[in-house]
């Protein structure tokens, strides 16, 4: 009898494992601006980079697919260019952050930016077989870093932000989505020695770094559970 219960106990501990062996790496697409694409550092130090390899490292099967990001983009730009190719792509998982340059470029109303990231949001969720798949981040402070004054064109910059980031946190409320805000955590990090790349306005290797724990920690155990939903023997 002892040894008919090690031996069941040991056949499904080898089921487990071999489930997730066999399991097909979640297909992960970061949506964004320069934030995303790393302006002004090597592409494998960006956010989603570090994300990737620290979700592995955690034992998540992940494999980035592709960084879809624009320098400069608006959420609109993102809506045009970037949303028509995501059917062809079969995520599994999307990071969004999006709407710094609305701001700086246009000012953007409140109202139009709301009905963007509800056009994104309904745009992205039918191309993830699991709509809770998609993750929200919050648009960081860049009127701290050491070129904040050739940005912003005489208006508030904390405001604006922190009036875009209120509807990115609504709207995800709203679709039940994971949002991630890193927003205080970016004007703490202004002050620190080494955050921004040589640019002086985007960050540096390590203040990704500091963005990424944060996301993983709100991310790992949702991913843990997706990717068993989703994986194929």
């Amino acid at each position: 009898m002892f040894s008919l219960t090690i031996l069941s106990t040991f056949l499904a501990q080898l089921i487990l494992v071999t489930s997730f062996a066999y399991a097909k790496p979640l297909r992960y697409i970061a949506i964004g601006d320069s934030y995303t694409v790393a302006t002004g550092i090597d592409k494998k130090n960006s956010w989603p980079s570090q994300l990737t390899r620290k979700l592995k490292s955690a034992g998540i099967g992940i494999d980035l697919i592709k960084t879809m990001g624009i320098r400069g983009a608006t959420s609109q730009q993102i809506k045009n260019e970037i949303l028509p190719q995501l059917k062809k792509l079969n995520p599994d998982f999307i990071t969004l952050l999006i709407g710094v340059n609305d701001w700086i470029r246009e000012g953007i109303s409140t109202l139009k930016f709301k009905l963007r990231i509800k056009d994104l949001i309904n745009g992205i969720k039918p191309n993830l077989p699991i709509s809770e798949n998609l993750i929200l981040v919050t648009i960081p402070d860049f009127s701290c870093s050491p070129q904040k004054k050739e940005w912003g064109y005489g208006k508030s910059a904390t405001n604006g932000i922190t009036r875009l980031n209120n509807i990115l946190k609504t709207e995800a409320k709203l679709e039940k989505l994971i949002l991630v805000d890193i927003y205080p955590l970016s004007q703490n990090l202004c002050s620190q020695t080494g955050m921004f790349s040589e640019d002086g306005v985007h960050p540096s290797a390590l203040q990704y770094s500091k963005w990424v724990d944060l996301i993983f920690s709100h991310l790992v155990n949702h991913l843990k559970s997706k990717a068993t939903d989703l994986k194929t023997f």
